[in-house]
Order: C-alpha cells, then sequence, then structure tokens
C-alpha cells in the first residue's frame, strides 16, 4: 500500500511541481531545473556510495556527492557562459587525474585500498553524475528546451507508470523472467513498450516544429522516427531500472535509501533516468534537426 500511496503522489504532486519549473521558469537556460538535477545528482551518488560501502568499495559520502553533482554543474556554466563543450571535458580529465594521483604517495593500508577508492570515485562520478549532465545539456536547445525536456520526462514516468499498472493488472501468471527483479512481468514490458512508442509518436505528430526529422526515407516519417526516439528510450529506462535492482541486490541492501517513504531513495527514484538521458539525447541528435 504505502508503494502504491508513494506511486501516486509522484504523478499527481511530484511530476505536476517539475513540469511546472520546466515551462513556468526556463530562465538562464533553465536553472531551476537543473539544480534540481544536480541535486539529485549530488544524493543519488551518496546513496550509492552506502551501496558500494557493502562491498568494501569506499567513498565518503561528502566525496561521493561532490562528484556526482560536479558534471552536472559545470555542463550548468558552459550554457550560462556560452563556452563550448571542451571544458566539460577538461573538468572530468582533470577530476580523474586527481582520483589517479592520489594514490601516488599512498603507503601501508592507504596504499592496498586505492584501487577501491579510485574505483568508486569513478562510479559515483560515471553513476548518476555524467548521465545527469545530459538532462541539464538538453537545455541547450534553448528555443524547444521545454518541449524536448518534458518529453523526455513523460516518456521515462509515464512508460514506467503504464508498465507499473499493466503488470499489476495482467502480470500474474507471467512474472519471474528477470531474477534481479521478480516482480516483474511480461504485461508489465509489453505496456511500458507501447506507452514509450505511443508518446513518442504523438509527440513527433503534436510538436511537428520541434521534431523535425533528418532523413526523407522511412525515417523521415515523424511518427516512424518519434516511435523508434521513444521506444529507445523506453529501453534504457528499463535496463536503468533492473540495473540498479542488480546493484541493490548485489550489495545486500533492498532500496537505495529511506529518504521518499515508500519508495525508497532518490537513486530509486532517478534509476531509470540515467541511462535513458544519453540514449533520448543520442538518438534525438541522430534522428531530428537540432533546433
Amino acid at each position: 500500500m504505502k508503494k502504491i500511496i508513494s506511486r501516486l503522489l509522484v504523478f499527481f504532486i511530484g511530476l505536476p511541481v517539475i513540469f511546472a519549473m520546466v515551462f513556468v521558469l526556463p530562465q538562464y537556460y533553465h536553472l531551476v531545473f537543473n539544480l534540481l538535477a544536480v541535486a539529485l545528482s549530488a544524493l543519488g551518488a551518496m546513496e550509492f556510495s552506502v551501496l558500494l560501502a557493502q562491498k568494501k568499495i569506499l567513498i565518503s559520502k561528502t566525496g561521493a556527492a561532490i562528484l556526482g553533482a560536479l558534471p552536472p554543474s559545470v555542463m550548468i556554466l558552459i550554457l550560462n557562459l556560452n563556452l563550448s563543450d571542451m571544458p566539460f571535458f577538461a573538468v572530468i580529465a582533470v577530476v580523474v587525474s586527481w582520483l589517479l594521483a592520489s594514490g601516488i604517495f599512498a603507503r601501508g593500508d592507504m596504499l592496498d585500498n586505492f584501487l577501491n577508492r579510485f574505483a568508486a570515485g569513478f562510479a559515483v562520478l560515471l553513476y548518476p553524475g555524467m548521465s545527469m549532465a545530459l538532462v541539464v545539456r538538453m537545455s541547450r536547445w534553448e528555443k524547444n528546451a521545454s518541449i524536448i525536456i518534458f518529453i523526455f520526462l513523460g516518456l521515462v514516468f509515464f512508460t514506467d507508470g503504464l508498465a507499473w499498472v499493466t503488470g499489476m493488472l495482467f502480470g500474474k501468471g507471467n512474472q519471474g523472467i528477470i531474477p534481479v527483479s521478480p516482480h516483474k512481468s511480461v504485461a508489465g514490458f509489453i505496456g511500458g513498450a507501447i506507452a514509450s512508442v505511443a508518446i513518442g509518436a504523438g509527440a513527433a505528430l503534436l510538436y511537428p516544429e520541434v521534431f523535425v526529422p533528418r532523413f526523407h526515407s522511412i525515417m523521415g516519417m515523424p511518427s516512424v522516427a518519434g516511435s523508434l526516439l521513444g521506444l529507445l528510450t523506453g529501453i534504457a529506462a528499463v535496463i536503468g531500472d533492473l540495473g540498479e535492482s542488480a546493484i541493490k541486490r548485489s550489495s545486500g541492501l533492498k532500496d537505495s535509501g529511506h529518504i521518499i517513504p515508500g519508495r525508497g531513495g532518490v537513486l530509486d527514484s532517478i534509476d531509470s533516468l540515467v541511462p535513458s538521458a544519453p540514449v533520448y539525447y543520442l538518438i534525438f541528435s541522430l534522428l531530428f534537426i537540432q533546433p
């Protein structure tokens, strides 16, 4: 019951608030929304550090929060200062170099544990940091950024929602196909796939000025290109959800945290966003003319 209430609160309160941020506060390349992305990335990285610690892969929560928040924070600065992407990659290179250099003078136990500490730092930098930077990066398409971000969030959350509903209604006899998440069902996956395709195709038809196909073949049909964008983003979202389940099972913890009653931690809520953001960004860039 707690999970049902939590999901209803997310859909009827949380998502409208986020969508309001996107449409009502687009100033400075959606700064308010992007700061939320930074906060979620930092909190998610902190929770990830707790999961890693169960396997003796150690990094402080503070260090994890800094590394998790760094990529999206740098991307915000790049957008608002109208810089190229070069500083972003330079900062990431410096951070990775610093992580490596921190072991040069290590001795004893510090040296023995250096590989674990380096792996932990690199992990939280990538997951969720780098992926959340691409959520922020969507704001660079300033003219149509609100629609592009809105469709991305809709694809991830409504696909997840319909997958959950269809799984609840029709999934009783077809569960257990994924060992790390035995309650997931075939019906749920089918429902999620249908939702992702419908949202992608619908977005391309509703917003033809935003989703302008690059190609003149069958992929030049907005509905086809939109369907592919939706399907691939939906698949990435499912992989993110299942992948985080595997991480939790490996760590021995049921949830990444307890900040959201009935739902778990922040990482439990953004796990689908993390791998789907790069996929959505890349596929949109390939299939549609960039605004």
